[in-house]
């Protein structure tokens, strides 16, 4: 994986729209692209993402169902990242815009698309 554009400033927190841009997701749905983001959960127990997640993180899974728009609305999440091109069902899609809760995909796996969030300043990152 190559590096992330370093379009973001050291020690300024990126926004919804900088992440999305400098890791070239594909978006659903661009929600609030000038939130600024404070961390972020990779994790897939939706019950642990709950206790896990802060307000303002961005929340990287694989699953694709309605339930994650309503743990992201819950906890604060502005911005949701489906990794191994997970593509979201066509209910998630119509609750994350309602919602106004970005929502993209990418091919990277968790992993990968950790190790772009730590490069782009993207501190807090919690595994569940």
């Amino acid at each position: 994986m190559d590096s992330p554009t370093p379009i973001i400033s050291p020690g300024a927190r990126p926004t919804v729209a900088e992440i999305s841009e400098a890791l070239g997701l594909n978006v659903f749905h661009p929600g609030n692209g000038a939130r600024e983001l404070e961390g972020a959960v990779v994790g897939d127990l939706l019950s642990q993402v709950l206790t896990e997640a802060r307000e303002n993180w961005l929340w990287v899974t694989v699953h694709t169902h309605l339930n994650v728009a309503a743990v992201a609305a819950l906890r604060g999440i502005p911005l949701v990242i489906l990794a191994s091109s997970r593509y979201p069902q066509e209910d998630l899609k119509e609750k994350c815009q309602e919602e106004d809760i970005a929502l993209a995909n990418t091919p990277l796996s968790c992993y990968e698309l950790c190790r772009g969030l730590g490069r782009l300043g993207v501190g807090g990152v919690r595994e569940t």
